[in-house]
């Protein structure tokens, strides 16, 4: 599962990827500065994972991790192969989300590709550009469908009436995201892989004075896609850039204190993307190692035992499971054993985020 991060060159999308990853990807005042995408695997932040570690202080802690994509920047024309348009638009393609980075800071140092700083209209540049490659793909599978369903196929007279209303939405240069669909046209959606389908955060990179409370570009920002059902998320990549560079804890938590801020807001970014691609965490605990598995929200017990080895998953007998609150409020596994707060879980128990388990089996 992987995030990528897209938007119009020198909005700051390698500087932030630099700051997730410490991948150090090239970054320069000048566009196309990214060709080839950048990938970096991404430590997730959990308080929980640091707390679990501290009660049962095992020889190792392992976190969850998400997988962040550099994309080079994209350009007005980019659906026709302007730029990188085409290599681009596949980059995206196979992402399993999108974090669309936007300039909302003004600096006369750094060249804007417009001529100008105003976030609104790029992002619906990109925007067009996305609609436009998916309206050929639409048009392509909607011809199909149409021919089917003349001839009486009824599955293909309902996906051509979905089709027609994404056609719709495109033509506007409305995301495919924000057409109203049930669930089974959802599962057609996604099989067309159409790159406006993805979900998406939004992300406003900001000067340093508006890391905090965020400014007037910000505003103009969710007033702009208030109707997508997107998080938009505020902060200062040349910041967050030097936070990084600090050697220690108390030299970052100084730093954030001056300007305001209770953690980095990369922190709070990879977490939003971790929710984004509809990820959780669940956890195993024991003397040699506390670690978070990562598993796609609503997963049951043999699909998350399958995460470690898929032996777990095909010999799956049950699942020991302790809530995260009953680990900590109990201090051990002992004592929540104890206490008779280890449940026993089959074969269809739909695992909770933050379960702590362990997995019976047999191959």
């Amino acid at each position: 599962m992987k995030c990528g991060i897209v938007g119009l060159p020198n909005v700051g999308k390698s500087t932030l990827f630099n700051c997730l990853s410490n991948a150090k990807a090239q970054s320069a005042n000048f566009p196309f500065c990214t060709i080839e995408p950048n990938v970096g695997v991404v430590n997730v932040p959990d308080e929980r994972l640091e707390r679990l570690a501290e009660l049962v202080n095992p020889q190792r802690v392992q976190p969850a991790t998400v997988d962040i994509v550099d994309i080079a920047g994209l350009v007005r024309g980019a659906s026709k192969g302007e730029g990188l348009g085409n290599q681009f638009l596949g980059n995206i393609r196979e992402t399993n989300a999108i974090i669309h980075v936007l300039r909302c800071f003004d600096n006369d140092n750094i060249t804007h590709v417009e001529g100008s700083v105003n976030p609104v209209r790029d992002k619906e540049t990109i925007d067009m550009e996305l609609c436009l490659k998916d309206l050929e793909t639409v048009e392509k599978r909607l011809e199909k469908e149409r021919k089917a369903a003349k001839v009486g196929n009824r599955e293909a007279a309902a996906v051509a009436d979905l089709l027609d209303r994404v056609k719709a939405s495109l033509e506007e240069f409305r995301p495919a995201r924000t057409v109203e669909m049930n669930e089974d046209e959802s599962e057609i959606l996604r099989q067309l892989q159409l790159l406006t389908a993805k979900p998406i955060l939004y992300v406003c990179n900001v000067d340093e004075s508006s890391a905090v409370t965020g400014n007037a570009y910000v505003d103009a920002v969710r007033e702009a896609v208030r109707d997508e059902n997107a998080e938009v998320l505020v902060l200062a990549a040349a910041t967050e850039a030097d936070i990084t560079e600090l050697d220690t804890y108390e030299e970052r938590k100084m730093f954030l204190d001056e300007i305001g801020l209770t953690e980095p807001g990369v922190s709070r970014l990879i977490r939003s993307a971790y929710k984004l691609l509809s990820l959780q965490t669940y956890f195993t605990a024991g003397e040699k190692e506390v670690r978070a598995w990562t598993i796609p929200v609503g997963a049951k017990a043999p699909q998350a035992a399958g995460v470690i080895h898929t032996d777990f998953e095909k010999g799956f007998i049950r699942a020991e499971v302790i809530s995260y609150e009953d680990y900590i409020n109990y201090g051990s596994e002992v004592k929540v054993r104890e206490a008779g707060k280890m449940r026993v879980e089959g074969k269809e128990y739909v695992v909770a985020d933050g379960d702590i388990m362990h997995f019976r089996f047999n191959v």
